[in-house]
């Protein structure tokens, strides 16, 4: 039983058996279109993104296991906005504005990797992103969200879920 991992960078749901993974695993004897199919399947909801796989397979009998792993915050909250990048210069210039129920539903999404232990804390994770990025929440600065997220302004909506 000889077993070998790969990890991949891809775009969601957009993988061809062509680089990286076709040549990767083509001459282990494999039927690429098959592991690409099951690939795309897995990665349909980050249609667009780039997104880390790992595929392990097992050479002799041909099995193959796919771990999807989380995009980037950046490029989850991009995603949310619908836009490509953030500003060239966030402390000046704004791309987008997200509602406090999309920053959850992102913290969400990327709480198994975050460091944070609670919601609340991987909802400040994300909102210091969008800092970076140029993006302001609920039409404000997101270091003001911050700053009622710790008073408790915002309790009521993070308990909800």
């Amino acid at each position: 039983m000889v077993k070998k991992t790969f990890n991949f960078i891809v775009n969601g749901g957009e993988v061809t058996a062509g680089p990286p993974i076709g040549p990767a695993l083509g001459p282990l004897g494999f039927n690429v279109m098959i592991i690409v199919n099951k690939i795309n399947e897995l990665t349909k909801d980050f249609q667009g993104m780039r997104v880390p796989i790992k595929v392990t397979v097992d050479i002799d009998t041909k099995e193959f296991d796919i771990e999807v792993g989380i995009p980037t915050t950046a490029a989850l909250i991009a995603r949310e906005l619908g836009i490509k990048k953030g500003a060239q210069s966030p402390g000046s210039q704004r791309v987008g504005n997200l509602n406090i129920e999309q920053i959850i539903k992102i913290a969400k999404v990327k709480m198994p990797r975050l460091l944070s232990k609670s919601l609340k804390e991987a909802i400040k994770e994300i909102l210091g992103t969008c800092v970076s990025l140029g993006v302001t929440v609920e039409n404000r600065d997101p270091r003001e969200i911050i700053k009622e997220i710790n008073s408790g302004t915002y309790d009521d909506i993070i308990n909800k879920y």
